[in-house]
């Protein structure tokens, strides 16, 4: 008698197409804000943030928007934020550091360029975490696709400031691919931040911000040179 060996059976995820991403965004967003508590979302104004603050705002026009008004910024993306801000009527804020630009490079130097992380720790993650003490509930627009550290991302995690005060940390695009960002964009015929047209794939502080040298990394433009993933405002207080 001959053996017959069979083939393992393969089989294949079906492919979540961007209606079902959009629904399952929608969802979460409108069950975390039926929850008690003050929620708020911050944004870039990159194209994932804006794609979020259009889904949020459908559920809640008056959210607040906070924006990290570091001083180094793009002029570009200054004039991108104000002109989405107007056009929309944003709640916007903009969360500055204690230290102006001028008081920081009298003091330290240009950090940005010895100490980026001693500079992101005091124009950005000090300022933010001041902030969302404020509140209870936090939409980003992280990604998993966007970089290593955010792989094992989840839609809704607890996130512990300083302070000691844990609120709900919210990504509902998670598992959003940047194809579906910009499908979306495209769809509901928002602009995107004009940077993009000229190659950035990542944009943050104009200083720590060049063009991608890796094309299968988008955030291969950020702090290029150095080792340095992250600004910090993502990181769990010890």
């Amino acid at each position: 008698m001959t053996e017959t060996t069979l083939e393992p059976k393969i089989t294949l995820e079906p492919k979540i197409t961007l209606d079902q991403k959009i629904q399952d965004a929608q969802q979460l967003i409108a069950a975390e804000l039926a929850k008690p508590g003050l929620a708020c979302v911050t944004s870039s104004f990159q194209t994932e943030c804006v794609v979020l603050v259009h889904l949020v705002r459908a559920v809640r026009p008056n959210i607040p928007v906070l924006f990290l008004e570091t001083g180094y910024h793009f002029p570009e993306t200054i004039a991108y934020r104000d002109q989405v801000s107007k056009d929309w009527n944003l709640n916007l804020i903009n969360l500055e550091a204690r230290q102006s630009v001028a008081d920081q490079e009298a003091q330290f130097g240009i950090l940005n360029k010895t100490e980026p992380n001693k500079c992101c720790q005091l124009r950005k993650v000090e300022p933010l975490f001041g902030g969302l003490a404020n509140y209870d509930i936090w939409f980003t627009a992280l990604r998993r696709e966007q970089s290593p550290t955010r792989a094992n991302l989840q839609p809704v995690e607890a996130f512990k400031l300083p302070i000691g005060k844990s609120l709900e940390k919210v990504s509902p695009l998670a598992m959003w691919t940047n194809q579906d960002v910009w499908g979306y964009l495209s769809r509901h015929n928002i602009a995107a931040l004009p940077l993009y047209d000229q190659g950035y794939t990542s944009i943050g502080c104009q200083p720590c911000t060049a063009l991608p040298f890796d094309p299968n990394n988008p955030r291969s433009g950020r702090w290029q040179g150095k080792e340095k993933l992250e600004c910090g405002i993502h990181i769990q207080a010890e």
